[in-house]
């Protein structure tokens, strides 16, 4: 794990996101029936996750916390979600770039586990200190206060 200190931004290359990716596969392995990729931000590394895992079963989460006008809502919607016959029985591995309050995460894991999957949560990015739920993720390569 990669800890930053303080600092204003952190900027992602497209070689630091490959080796970000590369230690995030070293973690989580391949033990996965199905790969969950929260939009927008996970779509790319999730596909270089999956390359590298050998994974070809991804599945999509489209999920949003703000309305139209920019406001944060109480409950996310989900525009985009798997049936449950896709993740019932299956080991999911679900993907975001960044953990920052987690409540995106968490409300995708719930989902899952409604639907009968067993999620592991896998995160480039954790922020620690802005997180706002219990869970806390399973696997992350860089935990910083910065904003990626």
């Amino acid at each position: 794990m990669i800890v930053t200190t303080e600092q204003e931004k952190l900027i992602v290359s497209w070689d630091d996101l490959d080796a970000l990716v590369g230690a995030l596969a070293e973690q989580v392995g391949a033990e996965y029936d199905v790969v969950l990729t929260i939009t927008r931000g996970a779509l790319v590394p999730t596909g270089m996750l999956a390359y590298r895992l050998g994974r070809r079963n991804i599945v999509v989460a489209a999920v949003a916390y703000y309305d139209d006008a920019g406001q944060r809502a109480d409950q996310p919607t989900f525009l985009q979600f798997p049936s449950d016959p896709l993740l019932h029985g299956k080991r999911v591995l679900v993907i975001d770039e960044v953990w920052d309050t987690g409540t995106t995460i968490a409300a995708v894991v719930e989902r899952v586990r409604l639907a009968g999957g067993h999620p592991t949560t896998a995160v480039l990015h954790y922020k620690p200190a802005r997180s706002k739920v219990a869970l806390v993720p399973d696997h992350h390569v860089v935990a910083t206060d910065a904003w990626v």
